[in-house]
């Protein structure tokens, strides 16, 4: 256990580490720059435009290398004494006066702000960490507004060294998207670097987001759930080994309740990280070959292929599809793919006649030599993704926005396969066999159409996405009955949803009493939704039901005649059995039962003291008749628009094969509801609930994506409305179960080696 001194000592230590990471990373920066400067020279342009261009050239020319030495000279101040930066621009008032700074001072503090923006934007995961974990070491509540750590205290000191080397806001806006990108990688790296040494000093290994949660004074209760940890999440991204199980969670609810960290739609931090690893490895290449990037200029021109590598590619593609030795790759890891991978690339950069190809060629094997590597890949379909190989090669050879962007269909195919087979288990038998089918299929028909490019991509795509869908509900035997349970909970609320619709056109201008009326559409319509999925719609035990509906109406209107109130007396003993049966099989608990009865009997009482509104026989008569037909009248499935409000609590459905999420979290933000609505089948996620951390995978999407199972490798199924799945996201309850896709973590991977040994792009 450390004592204060030796936590102090340790978060010091830590901020240490934090600014001799940046530090590392300034030359790579200057360099990066530097060359964006050559870039912009040579890209056409308006005379004007050329002119200022070529001045801002200048001036950086003249006064980078100053900017590099104050800034780094800055950081190892503000590390060593604490931090003294300028203030925002305060307005100047007087006695008989009033300004504001000068404009250059305005921009200046936009340009700080716009920076700390962007690096918090691709970095804020590495920086909550990290933050939870000074916290701890210091034992505050918050870091301080003007801690080093912070990204926009960061922001100002960049600033402030620039403009103070002789660097103004006009060459600031004319590299600004490089170095937003370059300064919000190289911090978040940072942040990541500090954190790993951290976790290597044993500093909260997994951070537990519990103690960052806000509570209202009443927001804990004896039912409460919904708190938790990071857990796997957090941890598996500083140790190579896969994070311990961890302890179960407090849980904690609340309409308030807030977790301050991981606030931003985290799919699209995920968007945003892979475009910054294209970018960054688009700028390592063209460093190298200036050449490779020019051919981005123009996305959807076409490059054509030299012939020798292209029947070079093709006698690859040929012995590819011959090999049948596959034990290897099941029991030496892959290594006699990697093997051939080699070889045929040796093969094939002899046979290229361009450097840009030679180019091409390496990234593309990098890239699959480390998706080939992956162990969370199952050994026996490593070969079907190495077949990919001379498919993906022709697309980035005749594609150059494969390099460029993330969502050509190529990426998206493997990262699709790859999200749903890094959680597959081999003993699983006849449903692995499934899925290695199917993927070997596609693998196939991408083979079979080598010259239509990014067009054969995208249509097995569709199809695998169909086939996922297929695959869940009728061929995974883990998760076939959880799916089957959540379509029946998807039938259930689309009737009752469309049975509410009805009985309020029924009784618009009918004189129900409130209670009454509040019953039908609050209950009844779901015990009506109930009986009809499980008896059928024309079944006696649904008509039995709609029966009931029409009794109670009549019940509860006005009785002015002894005969009308000994029939209502004679009808209500089995009248109050079939709602309490009907009420039953809903799932209502029965204390809840005694409570609509109760509200009930009190509109019946009102009825007899002639208290409520009489409804003319006629009038009863069409309702009858409208019931008893009530199956006729709704609306189709597809044009019923069912959103979030119109979605019951769900908490009557769960049953022992089927948890159903009925609480925990807050209201979740736009973007944490657009992140929750992107969800694919398929993919893996960490879901914290109930006093278990454990992987699941993303079954079933049904009702326009308001409802989404999951499934446990166990069998276990959770079900989630999409706005209690957004509250989950948002709170760290539910994670990925990647941090990146397969191709994006390839790209990192490929791009690594290449900052090691550039030349070998060249060679």
């Amino acid at each position: 256990m450390l004592n204060a001194a030796s936590s102090k000592a340790l978060a010091t230590q830590a901020r240490r580490v934090y600014i001799e990471a940046l530090l590392r990373a300034l030359p790579g920066l200057i360099q990066t720059l530097s060359e964006t400067t050559r870039q912009l020279l040579m890209q056409p342009a308006e005379y004007a435009v050329q002119v200022a261009r070529r001045d801002g050239v200048n001036t950086w020319q003249r006064h980078h290398a100053t900017w590099h030495i104050k800034l780094a000279d800055a950081l190892r101040q503000a590390a060593q004494h604490g931090v003294n930066v300028a203030h925002a621009p305060e307005l100047t008032t007087g006695r008989d006066q009033m300004s504001l700074v000068d404009d250059d001072t305005i921009e200046r503090e936009i340009h700080s702000s716009r920076l700390a923006l962007s690096i918090m934007d691709k970095a804020t995961w590495e920086f909550s960490d990290l933050r939870n974990r000074i916290s701890m070491l210091e034992q505050q509540e918050e870091l301080s507004a003007q801690d080093l750590l912070r990204a926009h205290v960061v922001a100002r000191i960049v600033l402030d060294t620039w403009h103070s080397s002789g660097l103004t806001n006009a060459e600031w806006q004319m590299l600004q998207n490089v170095l937003h990108d370059e300064l919000s990688l190289l911090t978040g790296e940072a942040y990541h670097e500090t954190n790993r040494w951290l976790v290597g000093q044993k500093v909260l290994p997994e951070v537990d987001l519990r103690p960052m949660i806000r509570r209202t004074g009443a927001s804990s209760g004896p039912n409460s759930s919904g708190g938790g940890s990071t857990g796997v999440g957090a941890a598996s991204r500083y140790n190579s080994q896969p994070a311990a199980d961890t302890q179960p969670s407090a849980h904690v609810a609340g309409d308030e309740t807030r977790v301050m960290t991981r606030s931003g739609s985290l799919g699209g931090r995920a968007t945003a990280h892979a475009e910054a690893v294209l970018g960054r490895l688009n700028r390592l290449i063209g460093r190298q070959l200036p050449e490779f990037v020019a051919t981005q200029a123009h996305p959807n021109q076409r490059q054509p292929m030299s012939p020798k590598l292209t029947a070079a590619m093709d006698l690859a593609e040929e012995m590819a599809r011959k090999r049948v030795a596959f034990g290897d790759a099941v029991t030496n890891k892959g290594s006699s793919l990697l093997e051939e991978l080699q070889q045929r690339k040796q093969t094939l950069k002899k046979a290229a006649e361009t450097p840009a190809e030679r180019a091409t060629i390496e990234i593309v094997a990098l890239l699959f030599q480390a998706i080939l590597t992956e162990e969370r890949i199952p050994a026996s379909m490593r070969v079907w993704f190495a077949r990919l190989q001379m498919p993906v090669l022709r697309v980035a050879v005749s594609e150059p926005d494969f390099f460029a962007t993330t969502d050509h269909p190529a990426r998206r195919l493997i990262d699709r396969m790859g999200a749903c087979v890094m959680g597959f288990n081999p003993s699983a038998g006849e449903v692995g066999q499934s899925l290695e089918k199917e993927i070997k299929r596609v693998v196939q028909v991408v083979e079979a159409y080598p010259d239509t490019g990014r067009r054969v991509f995208q249509t097995v795509l569709t199809e695998f996405e169909k086939f996922l869908d297929h695959y869940f509900k009728n061929e995974n035997q883990t998760t076939k009955k959880g799916v089957s349970l959540a379509q029946q909970v998807e039938q259930r609320e689309t009737l009752a949803i469309q049975f509410t619709i009805e009985l309020r056109k029924m009784l618009n201008e009918v004189p129900v009493q409130d209670g009454v009326r509040e019953f039908l559409f609050q209950v009844w319509a779901d015990v009506l939704a109930v009986t009809a999925v499980r008896s059928g719609p024309q079944a006696d035990a649904t008509r039995l039901m709609k029966r009931a509906a029409a009794d109670l109406i009549w019940s509860a209107s006005a009785k002015v005649s002894r005969e009308e109130r000994a029939e209502v007396i004679r009808r209500l003993p089995p009248l109050l059995k079939t709602l309490r049966e009907g009420m039953g099989h809903a799932g209502l608990p029965a204390a809840k039962q005694d409570e609509y009865i109760r509200t009930l009997n009190n509109s019946l009482a009102a009825a007899f003291t002639a208290k409520a509104a009489a409804i003319p026989r006629e009038r009863l008569e069409e309702l009858m008749e409208q019931l008893e037909a009530l199956e006729e009248m709704l609306p189709e499935s597809d044009d019923v628009q069912i959103n979030e409000s119109m979605v019951r609590d769900l908490s009557g459905h769960e049953s022992e094969d089927l948890e159903v999420v009925a609480d925990g979290g807050t209201a979740p933000t736009p973007a944490m509801l657009a992140w929750a609505r992107e969800l694919q089948v398929g993919s893996w996620y960490m879901l914290d609930y109930r006093g278990r951390n454990e992987p699941m995978q993303l079954a079933w999407r049904g009702m326009r994506r308001q409802l989404a199972l999951f499934v446990s490798p166990q069998g276990r199924g959770v079900l989630f409305q999409l706005n209690r799945m957004a509250a989950f996201l948002q709170a760290g309850l539910l994670l990925p179960a990647q941090d990146e896709s397969l191709t994006v973590r390839a790209t990192r991977t490929a791009m690594e080696k290449l900052e090691v040994d550039p030349t070998r792009l060249l060679g």
